[in-house]
C-alpha cells in the first residue's frame, strides 16, 4: 500500500476464515448484488462488533453466513492484510479453519465454491485478499 500522507480517518476490523475441507479446498463466496463490490469472490466473515473478540466475531460470521457451528479452538491464526478501503485503514485477520458442525449454506452470499488455493489466483477478489493467496497456498 502506498502512504498517500494523509492518516486514514478510521479503521476497520475485519476477521476471515480459510475454511479448508479434506481434499485441501478452500470456501469462498461471492459477494450478492446491492453490497459493495458485488460479484467479488471473498474469504467468508465480517466486520468486528464492539466488544467482540475477533474469535468471537468469525464463530458469529461464520453461523450467519454459512449457517454452520466452529469452536474457538478450531480457528487457527493464520495471516494478516493491511489496506486502504476509501478513507478507512482496513485490517483483515484471516483465520484456517478445518474442522466445522453442519454444511456450509450460502445465507446472504449469491454463491459458494469450493477451490483449490492456485485457483484462487484466477478468481476476482476483494484488493485486500489478494496478498494472501500465496500465503494460503504455503500453508495450506
Amino acid at each position: 500500500m502506498a502512504s498517500t500522507g494523509n492518516p486514514p480517518k478510521s479503521s476497520l476490523i475485519v476477521v476471515a476464515a480459510a475454511l479448508v475441507d479434506r481434499d485441501g479446498r478452500l470456501l469462498v463466496q461471492q459477494r450478492p448484488e446491492g453490497k459493495p463490490m458485488a460479484g467479488l469472490w471473498e474469504f467468508p466473515g465480517g466486520k468486528l462488533e464492539a466488544g467482540e473478540t475477533p474469535e468471537q466475531a468469525l464463530i458469529r460470521e461464520l453461523s450467519e453466513e454459512l449457517a454452520i457451528g466452529v469452536e474457538e479452538a478450531c480457528l487457527a491464526p493464520a495471516c494478516f492484510a493491511s489496506d486502504m478501503l476509501g478513507d478507512k485503514h482496513l485490517l483483515l485477520l484471516l483465520f484456517v479453519c478445518r474442522k466445522w458442525r453442519g454444511s456450509p449454506a450460502a445465507q446472504h452470499a449469491t454463491a459458494l465454491r469450493w477451490v483449490r488455493p492456485v485457483e484462487l489466483h484466477a478468481l476476482a477478489m476483494p484488493p485486500a485478499d489478494k496478498p494472501l493467496i500465496g500465503l494460503l497456498e504455503a500453508l495450506v
